[in-house]
């Protein structure tokens, strides 16, 4: 049985990292290649990240909701026969496992720099492999396990008290606590002896550590200070250990050096955060009894006054954002805005939607609207173009020969465009087919990057919602984009021999926005004439 690590692979095109949103495993699930293991969001989609082996999970290193840049290992397997390689490669170095079970008596050694090279970076594989291996699995959460590293706590030896024997943090930490007061007892009893170095078992607790030539709160305060350096050698574990925790290594205080330059090693890194974590739990301290003291009001609840949720801004919606930045900022926007009475074209629907149905299809008003909209520009071309700008001095417009239409969804994390490609080209039940298939899989998140490509025009749909009029903002580099009211029926006055009427009539609301500096007014104006007109006589879309 070999170990296999998988790394975080590039799901996207040249993405950098990604928000681990949620695991679809845990620890001792038995997988099979392609099976679906997590999810991860990118800037561009939320996508499922499959097993690229068969075999059992071994580890979790990585939490629901972090950010974890591309290449870093997220999981490990293990993998039948293939892998033992891998798993050879990580066994502890046997000068390390003697180090470790570390027999009192003998050598208060000479830990000679080479040794503690080493034991730096297997020392945490070490912890690792007590956690997993000897006596069968253990199920607990990714946090529960790093925080037993973090504490030296051997997770095996941890009753769970989640659902089915699950190790929780809590226990984790009530198996610490209980280390910290052995340990304290035991430096205690050997006061006497003089100075020496903690040797305790088998475990090197953290309490033991810092209270390793001082006392535990001199200690603290003097760990917590950052080094600043500009330089740091360390292991790759060590350093992957330091982005978990959040620190810069550069900070980690260490009189270990490694040919004139500073050494960092994973206690360093577990005694520096526990550290950090003590001071900021001292100033919160001493905050929370200044104000009971009646001292000025606490900064933490000052910054948090008012405020319900703090929501990440990531993702999907933080890119859908920067791009509605660009746009808003770069193409300078005017939208024209106009009502057209669509009577026949609620009957038409109406007519054809059982037909529809009976093909097991929901014929809505969109497929209606975009062959409108390929109706106005065939006639009206400069609203099919995108502004290339790659080269500042030497800009073009290009307009497209191809009508590829994107459809605005709403979903949970924002905006979604999937396009409909060579609309044109499709009857009106195909885009019926087409639409709801891609709409439905963007509010499943399940359209791939592909799919939201290659748009020529985009309509976005507000009035599904509710309301008439909007601004839409460009879906840049496209010069044009189409919003639609709701279709109800409003007061129009209607012209007969007898005077004119006012009668109610179905219409619908367009907002059209343009990018001014392709498009001119009247461009605009004409362009939503032909919609309108192919809109209130709709049997002449059945001819687009």
């Amino acid at each position: 049985m070999g170990v296999k690590e998988f790394k975080l692979p590039d799901v996207g095109e040249g993405v950098a990292e990604g928000e681990l949103v949620s695991w679809l495993v845990e620890a001792g699930d038995t997988v099979s290649e392609d099976q679906a293991v997590a999810e991860v969001e990118t800037d561009k989609a939320l996508v499922e990240v499959p097993s690229p082996y068969n075999g059992t999970v071994k580890e979790l290193l990585a939490e629901e909701g972090e950010i974890v840049p591309v290449g870093d290992v997220i999981i490990t397997f293990e993998v039948e026969g293939e892998g033992d390689d891998a798993s050879a490669e990580k066994a502890p170095e046997p000068e390390t496992e003697a180090d470790e079970s570390g027999d009192d008596e003998s050598d208060d050694d000479e830990s000679d720099d080479e040794s503690e090279a080493v034991a730096g970076e297997s020392a945490e594989k070490g912890a690792d492999q007590r956690a997993e291996t000897p006596k069968g699995r253990v199920f607990a959460a990714p946090s529960a396990r790093r925080l037993a590293r973090e504490l030296n706590v051997d997770i095996q030896s941890v009753d769970g008290s989640g659902p089915g024997g699950r190790v929780t943090d809590a226990d984790v930490q009530a198996a610490a606590n209980g280390q910290v007061e052995s340990g304290v007892e035991e430096t205690e009893s050997e006061s006497d002896a003089g100075p020496r170095e903690v040797s305790t078992d088998e475990k090197k607790s953290a309490v033991s550590r810092r209270d390793d030539g001082q006392s535990a709160a001199n200690g603290a305060a003097a760990s917590a200070e950052a080094a600043g350096r500009d330089r740091t050698l360390a292991a790759p574990a060590t350093r992957r250990m330091a982005e978990e925790e959040g620190i810069d290594i550069d900070d980690v205080p260490t009189d270990e050096t490694r040919d004139g330059q500073a050494f960092v090693t994973p206690e360093a890194i577990t005694q520096y955060a526990q550290a950090q974590r003590e001071a900021r739990e001292a100033e919160v301290q001493a905050d929370a009894e200044a104000a009971e003291a009646g001292g000025a009001e606490s900064a933490t609840e000052a910054a948090e006054d008012g405020v319900a949720e703090r929501i990440p801004y990531r993702g999907v919606r933080r890119t859908i954002g920067q791009q509605m930045e660009k746009s808003l900022y770069t193409a300078p926007h005017v939208t024209h805005h106009d009502t057209t009475v669509v009577d026949e074209l609620v009957d038409v629907r109406a007519e054809y939607k059982e037909l529809a149905a009976e093909r097991d299809v929901k014929l809505t008003y969109m497929p209606f609207v975009m062959k409108a909209i390929v109706a106005g520009l065939r006639e009206h071309p400069i609203l099919n173009s995108t502004l290339d700008e790659s080269d500042p001095d030497d800009a073009e417009i290009l307009v497209r020969d191809e009508y590829n239409i994107g459809i605005a969804v709403a979903t949970d994390a924002g905006l979604m465009v999937p396009v409909v490609k060579n609309v044109d080209e499709k009857s009106i039940l195909q885009l019926s087919r087409e639409v709801n298939d891609l709409a439905s899989r963007a509010r499943d998140r399940k359209v791939t990057r592909e799919e939201m490509q290659g748009g020529t025009f985009t309509i976005t749909n507000f009035g599904a919602i509710g309301g008439e009029y909007a601004t839409p903002i460009i879906n840049y580099p496209e010069t044009a984009i189409l919003g639609l009211g709701g279709i109800e029926k409003r007061p129009v006055v209607e012209e007969s021999e007898d005077g004119d009427d006012v009668v109610a009539k179905e219409t619908l609301p367009l907002s059209l926005s343009i990018d001014h500096r392709v498009i001119d007014g009247a461009d605009a104006a004409a362009f939503t004439n032909t919609v309108m007109e192919n809109l209130r006589n709709p049997k002449l879309l059945l001819l687009e």
